[in-house]
């Protein structure tokens, strides 16, 4: 999703620094309006260090995404302390590490845009994604409170809700726990009949290219709301978890996933 945000928006003209840990996954990307960027939103040193780079050269940052992150399949009886604390890490102390780096360049120009790029996960709560559910679920409240404690600098903030996409996060961003994949484990069961069905929909899922373009809206509508869902999936669950309760909601994502 990244990657094709900032392709997306480098062809709308948009001066776009290109985060990653490995600058060289964007050696292919000739457009010159895309600047990788070595950035590790694990570590402040690095993240100031990339802020200070940016700066050099410019007088504002007006946007920033947040998109960094990944996910980890581990049931709670099994994951460990140092898995807990990495989920948590890059998919919510990133996003708040970045965003304490880049406020005070927006706050003293009085204007910016945060975008933090979320899940319908966030919203909704899936059995082995325990750990990745609940680090959506803080994204959606750091972008809450961040709307009224941002609100008088004239920094806007909004979340995106994301399906499942057809990117490589299946390949690359699904992180397991050994204990819950053992064929042994007591949840040998629910780890067959659910992990396919969760990865299929990854693979076949919206194409990456939606996100950037609702990006691109976000940014030039400064009336849009404070959050928005895209693909297939969020759009079906998103809405249908605002009408039922909480039981109902539930009888309806057990029947979906089988569970």
């Amino acid at each position: 999703m990244g990657r094709a945000t900032a392709i997306y928006l480098a062809k709308n003209n948009f001066l776009v620094y290109a985060g990653s840990r490995d600058t060289k996954k964007f050696q292919d990307l000739k457009h010159e309006n895309i600047i990788p960027l070595k950035l590790d939103i694990t570590d402040s040193e690095n993240i100031n260090k990339a802020i200070d780079t940016i700066m050099t050269k410019h007088s504002n940052i007006d946007i920033l995404v947040n998109n960094a992150g990944y996910g980890l399949v581990a049931t709670v009886e099994d994951v460990t302390e140092e898995e807990m604390l990495a989920q948590f890490n890059v998919n919510v102390f990133g996003v708040l590490r970045v965003s304490k780096a880049v406020i005070p360049i927006m706050r003293k120009n009085e204007s910016g845009i945060i975008i933090n790029v979320s899940s319908f996960l966030g919203k909704i709560g899936l059995p082995l994604l325990t750990l990745y559910n609940s680090s959506k679920y803080a994204v959606e409240g750091i972008t809450d409170s961040l709307r009224y404690e941002l609100r008088d600098f004239n920094i806007r903030v909004h979340s995106i809700l994301p399906g499942f996409f057809d990117t490589n996060f299946a390949k690359e961003n699904l992180v397991t726990n050994l204990k819950t994949f053992d064929k042994y484990s007591p949840y040998a069961s629910l780890v067959s009949n659910l992990v396919p069905v969760i990865v299929e929909q990854i693979n076949s899922g919206n194409d990456a290219n939606e996100v950037g373009k609702v990006i691109l809206e976000i940014i030039q509508n400064d009336t849009f709301p404070a959050r928005t869902t895209i693909g297939d999936k969020a759009k079906k669950f998103i809405p249908m978890r605002k009408e039922l309760s909480d039981e109902d909601f539930e009888r309806r994502v057990r029947e979906s996933y089988k569970l």
